[in-house]
């Protein structure tokens, strides 16, 4: 069982206190990743829910490296992560969205019983009467919690907010803070800290909604970036006079006036004053360690580096996503940075010249217009679309990012127009060869543009362009790319009715003719009644392409371009095609209000079986008579199954399934059968990516697929239902019997009388056109008999 594809920005990272390891909360877990190399060390396991907050416990000691983590599943826990092993839980009950530590002890002092204080920690939590009492809607929390001597969570609560907030810290653990709409709450931290303490608070006012503060690491400095993109720096807060309190207890406010309302030159600060560079919101803001500069960044995925004295900046550019954490490392010519396309790049430092980076599965900002990810059978390789009109290529045996190829040229822009989607992407079986597409969306009705491009893998193994065509189909927008599995051939096919038929050039040098270069060129162009072309496949052997002109599917001879037979007829248009491995069935999947699953039996040209199922997608075996769907649930889902969609394992000639698996996060998901890794007798591996780009690989038939203990059910990405059995979810499943007599969709029988039922067929029965004028000048001189009453 292999598992990956992790978020890796969904919090701030943390360096170990050597900065030889970055922590990284991804999921339910947190992992280890070496800063050397870039590669994941070990991972710390235990949590039931997402990691929220990641604290490291300051050593001198590089042999002790200890942390603590928070949860939503409620609970706080202490590690070693060089081990790595649970040294201690910490059950809150209630579900932990932020938490900072103002001051934490090494081993050493913690074994020191005659001086240890107790260690507070400052959660943000989610209020737990917030649903049932409609009279406060306010859901998020600040409190203490003791660490050292846990009981119960204190009962202090600093502040009440419509939702929970981040905390921030000040380095020096001095000051808290968290921002709120157009407000900042500072605190200041009692320097004798308890379980009564009420740490005394501040409030800074502004005119704009504030997106993100920071705290300086020694010096009375706050700054706040806005949703404008201006970034504020209160110098001297909280020097005149602090509130006398600032917390609730047991609900009620301690506080003998209320916060009153202002703007900023009423706050209580010396001074304020206002930058501005970014075109968008601020989503970035840190102090460096010294204290001397300032970080920020958003959007337009540019690092700007501040100097606090002069406001001076430098620039690292074109870094290609938007911009979400700096997080500086022990080491100071160490830091990282996190980016929204689940990125994290190592920085050299002070020449911020990115020198590594750990790479997720990327986010498509346009996953609506493009289509699902591509597989490569052969090495385990996804190829996903990625922001920056790019193709990333991402092992999935490994868990990492292996390069990236960039379809056409952008530079990164903080611009919400979509104007260039990059629509299709397709991989040969074998591996060395891709289709893309590219878009340019039009602009006022004018302007747009279809691009097709087929590339060639090079001795680096990575992919370059070989043949780049201009509206292959006119201006009609290509809905599907298929690659024969024999040779090297390809079918584009497009929504206004025709498809085409590509060959690489030097496979025509192979049968005696020489061009001068090499390439793409089209062989053939079909197309069926001006019927939208939606979906092809190709026979294992390569010899029969299959088409499906809207709700009809067309066989063709792909090398001689001839009609060979017409297949049914479906309630709604096909959108996926595929031979289930080297068998004579065909597997059709239509969408819409009647949705389908089909097999339809080559040999008799007729249907086999179907369901009336919602699918979202697809795989095939290459060598086995077998498939699997990802089938979404119903909205009204009454049945035990913990997610929103489920897998099914089917023989192409056994409407039963296999076996089934329920999955969540099932929308925009995708399916994949691999060549088994790294054992070669392992044929047929399943692959399972969710919505969010979380994947799973198991063997649909060993016995590890379905033992619950073996699959991660903290993040639910893969739950077994029944190893050779199935419960229904769409009522009673239909009896088959496969020995029954099944007939030809297709009409041949002769008459008699031909010119009445010449034009009653599909067009490619047509007999040859000398046949076809003679009877029909036949059945113009038919002699007329005249009735008699």
């Amino acid at each position: 069982m292999i598992s990956g594809g992790q978020n890796y920005v969904s919090s701030a990272p943390v360096f170990s206190n050597d900065a030889k390891r970055l922590l990284v909360c991804t999921g339910s877990t947190v992992s280890v990743f070496s800063t050397a190399t870039g590669s994941r060390v070990s991972s710390l396991e235990g949590h039931s829910g997402p990691v929220t907050a990641l604290v490291v416990v300051p050593d001198s000691s590089t042999l002790l490296s200890f942390c603590w983590t928070a949860s939503v599943d409620g609970t706080i826990r202490h590690w070693d992560f060089s081990v790595p092993e649970c040294v201690k839980i910490i059950d809150l009950h209630f579900p932990v969205f932020s938490m900072v530590v103002p001051s934490l002890l090494s081993p050493r002092e913690e074994n020191d019983a005659k001086t240890r204080p107790d260690v507070f920690a400052y959660v943000s939590v989610q209020n737990p009467n917030a649903e049932a009492n409609c009279l406060s809607p306010r859901c998020g929390q600040i409190r203490k919690c003791n660490l050292t001597n846990f009981h119960a969570v204190s009962s202090l609560i600093l502040k009440e907010t419509e939702r929970p907030e981040s905390l921030t810290i000040s380095p020096s653990g001095k000051f808290l803070g968290i921002k709120d709409k157009r407000k900042l709450h500072i605190w200041k931290v009692p320097k004798v800290d308890s379980d009564s303490a009420v740490s005394k608070k501040i409030t800074l006012h502004h005119s704009k909604t504030i997106t993100v503060l920071a705290l300086h690491p020694m010096e009375r400095i706050v700054a706040a970036g806005d949703v404008t993109g201006r970034i504020l720096i209160w110098r001297g807060f909280g020097a005149q006079k602090f509130m006398h309190s600032g917390g609730l207890v047991n609900g009620r406010s301690t506080n003998d006036e209320e916060d009153k309302p202002g703007v900023r030159e009423n706050d209580d600060a010396e001074s304020c004053s206002t930058w501005h560079w970014h075109p968008s919101g601020v989503r970035l803001l840190s102090f460096s360690s010294d204290g001397a500069y300032l970080y920020s960044g958003g959007k337009e995925g540019v690092l700007v580096l501040w100097q606090l004295d002069t406001g001076k900046k430098n620039f690292l550019p074109r870094i290609g996503s938007p911009l979400l954490y700096f997080v500086d490392s022990p080491d100071p010519s160490l830091s990282s940075i996190s980016c929204a396309d689940n990125q994290i790049h190592i920085l050299k430092m002070p020449s911020m010249e990115i020198i590594r980076s750990i790479s997720g599965i990327k986010a498509n900002i346009c996953e609506g217009l493009c289509s699902r990810a591509a597989f490569d059978y052969t090495s385990g390789l996804v190829a996903v679309q990625t922001e920056n009109y790019g193709i990333q290529f991402y092992s999935l045996f490994a868990n990492r990012g292996l390069y990236e190829v960039q379809v056409c040229e952008r530079n990164h822009q903080p611009v919400d127009e979509v104007t260039v989607v990059v629509s299709l992407v397709e991989l040969s079986v074998d591996g060395s060869m891709m289709g893309t597409v590219e878009v340019k969306l039009p602009e006022d009705g004018v302007g747009g543009l279809v691009c097709l491009k087929f590339w060639d893998l090079d001795d680096n193994k990575r992919f370059s362009v070989s043949t780049l065509i201009y509206e292959p189909h006119r201006d009609a927008h290509i809905s599907a790319i298929a690659f024969n599995p024999t040779r090297r051939m390809a079918v584009s096919l497009s929504y206004g009715g025709d498809f085409k038929i590509w060959v690489c050039k030097e496979e025509i040098k192979q049968k005696g003719q020489m061009l001068q270069n090499s390439g793409w060129m089209c062989h053939a162009v079909g197309s069926y009644k001006n019927k939208a072309m939606r979906a092809a496949a190709f026979s294992a052997d390569g010899s029969v392409l299959a088409v499906a002109a809207d709700n009809v599917i067309t066989l063709w001879d792909p090398n001689n371009n001839v009609l060979v037979a017409v297949v049914g007829e479906t309630l709604m248009p096909i959108t996926s095609l595929g031979f289930a491995g080297k068998s004579y069935y065909l597997v059709s999947v239509c969408h819409g209000s009647k949705p389908q699953l089909s097999v339809w039996s080559m040999s008799r040209l007729a249907a086999f079986w179907s369901y009336k199922i919602q699918i979202e997608a697809v795989s095939f075996t290459i060598d086995f008579s077998y498939f699997a769907v990802l089938a979404l649930l119903p909205e009204s889902n009454e049945y035990a199954f913990k997610g929103d969609g489920i897998i099914l394992l089917f023989n192409v000639t056994n409407p039963t399934p296999m076996a089934s698996w329920s999955v969540t996060k099932a929308k925009g998901g995708g399916l994949a059968f691999l060549k088994g890794y790294p054992s070669e007798q392992l044929q047929s591996l399943l692959a399972y990516i969710n919505g969010d780009r979380e994947y799973v690989i198991f063997h649909p038939h060993s016995k590890e697929a379905f033992e619950l203990s073996r699959i991660r059910q903290d993040d639910h990405v893969l739950e077994e239902t029944g190893q050779f059995g199935y419960t229904s979810i769409y009522g009673e499943l239909p009896k088959f019997d496969p020995k029954r007599n099944l007939t030809s969709s297709i009409s041949s029988a002769a008459s008699e009388r031909p010119w009445e039922t010449i034009f009653s067929g599909s067009s490619h029965m047509l007999p040859p056109l000398t046949k076809l004028c003679s009877e029909f000048l036949e059945s113009l001189l038919e002699k007329k008999t005249p009735t008699v009453e």
